[in-house]
């Protein structure tokens, strides 16, 4: 099984400038070689392969001399990139790959002949770099890329592999249905709410008059490089804020639930509404459930997406009576078909659960809810005409879970 971690590293001056000139490096040849194969598709239809990108390495070398002083295994990852990410926009995961800035987040892979000291990685042409080495490390070093964000601190990313096989994923345990908010980040089918930290929202004064002052400066000046870097830390504070909290959720989410289910939404496509644009952003709704994706995927657990056009916040959990219209302000509302009050999130939210277990069931996954008679074979929430729910009432979560609420809920 292979893991990734991120340590922070220290170099000197002289490695700083060193680095520099490997990013330099790196780009240059990435964005020449995405002109040449841009060219040689408009040309032939074809682009340059990773091994055509390579055979042209010894060629510019010879014309570009400053290239020698970059790692030859460093642009080789170069070209093992830039392939990748053609193969990725022609299957369709991804964007056309773009040209690479100076002033965006610089990046280099070494490969090989990278050495984990106590304190310390030992990489080609740098030498040693002092690193903040957090934890220990298990399994081999495949990969190390170094990366220098806008505010210019220095990363590595650490590629280890253990050799031990990935575990199976497993559906036997506790299962939870999320829905997602903007009011509040994330609602569970337990009831439980956690609220949206808004970080974008908490700096946002602060950020404006940053960008106002970068833009009263010389464009090119070294006062606004200094500016620019100002406005970097305002934006990482942000991100650091978000990503934090949302790591700290769902590793909580993960260690309590053995299924995770949440739904499939189309960001993209919500942002589009420019009343709520700067706060879905904010939100970050698309990293979050990619988090709890690869959380609980390592640790063997089932992660399941169901459709974005279910009716979760319209359909009734006790009899599958489905409304025909339902506002975005209207945070509760009672079933006319058996006068439930619901409150709109977890209702949402239980319906998000059972509607993922009754996908598992058609996948012949027995799924089992731990202290709830939610499973595979019992959830349904399906509505069909001239027939009422018949799953029983049950306790969300057994006594001494930390979500318990003492009252029965009912599972359909």
């Amino acid at each position: 099984m292979k893991n990734v971690a991120k340590v922070r590293i220290y170099p000197t001056d002289e490695q700083k400038e060193a680095l520099s000139k490997a990013f330099g490096c790196a780009r240059w040849f990435w964005n020449n070689s995405l002109n040449a194969t841009n060219e040689l598709y408009k040309q032939t239809g074809k682009g340059l392969s990773q091994i055509g990108m390579n055979s042209r390495l010894p060629g510019l070398k010879k014309e570009f001399p400053w290239l020698k002083d970059c790692y030859s295994q460093v642009l080789q990852s170069v070209s093992l990139n830039l392939s990748r990410a053609f193969i990725n926009f022609f299957e369709g995961r991804a964007s056309l790959p773009n040209f690479k800035s100076k002033h965006d987040k610089q990046s280099i892979q070494y490969p090989q002949n990278v050495k984990l000291l106590e304190d310390a990685l030992k990489i080609p042409k740098i030498g040693q770099v002092k690193a903040k080495l957090h934890r220990t490390f298990e399994g081999k070093l495949k990969t190390i890329t170094i990366s220098m964000s806008k505010t210019g601190k220095y990363y590595a990313s650490l590629l280890f592999d253990d050799g031990l096989p990935e575990l199976e994923i497993s559906t036997f345990g506790k299962a939870l249905g999320i829905d997602v908010g903007l009011t509040h980040f994330a609602i569970t089918s337990e009831g439980s709410k956690f609220d949206n930290p808004k970080p974008l929202k908490k700096r946002e004064k602060n950020l404006k008059r940053k960008q106002q002052k970068l833009s009263r400066k010389q464009k090119g000046s070294k006062r606004q490089a200094k500016v620019r870097r100002i406005v970097a830390r305002v934006h990482e504070r942000i991100a650091n804020t978000r990503i934090d909290f949302q790591h700290k959720l769902s590793r909580q989410l993960v260690n309590e639930n053995q299924v995770i289910i949440v739904e499939n939404l189309a960001v993209k496509n919500l942002v589009q509404n420019h009343n709520l644009a700067k706060s879905i952003s904010d939100a970050g709704w698309s990293q979050f459930t990619r988090l709890l994706k690869y959380k609980a995927e390592k640790d063997g657990k089932t992660y399941l997406e169901i459709g974005r056009f279910f009716p979760s916040s319209k359909t009734c959990h006790v009899c599958l009576n489905q409304v025909g219209s339902l506002p975005l302000d209207m945070r509760s509302w009672t079933c006319s078909n058996c006068n439930t009050k619901h409150d709109r999130d977890v209702n949402a939210a239980i319906n998000i659960r059972d509607e993922g277990l009754r996908l598992l069931r058609q996948t012949s996954v027995q799924v089992l809810a731990l202290g709830t008679s939610a499973t595979a074979s019992g959830g349904n929430v399906r509505p069909k005409v001239g027939r009422k729910s018949s799953v029983s009432k049950a306790v969300a979560v057994e006594a001494g879970s930390p979500h318990y609420i003492g009252t029965p809920i009912s599972v359909g």
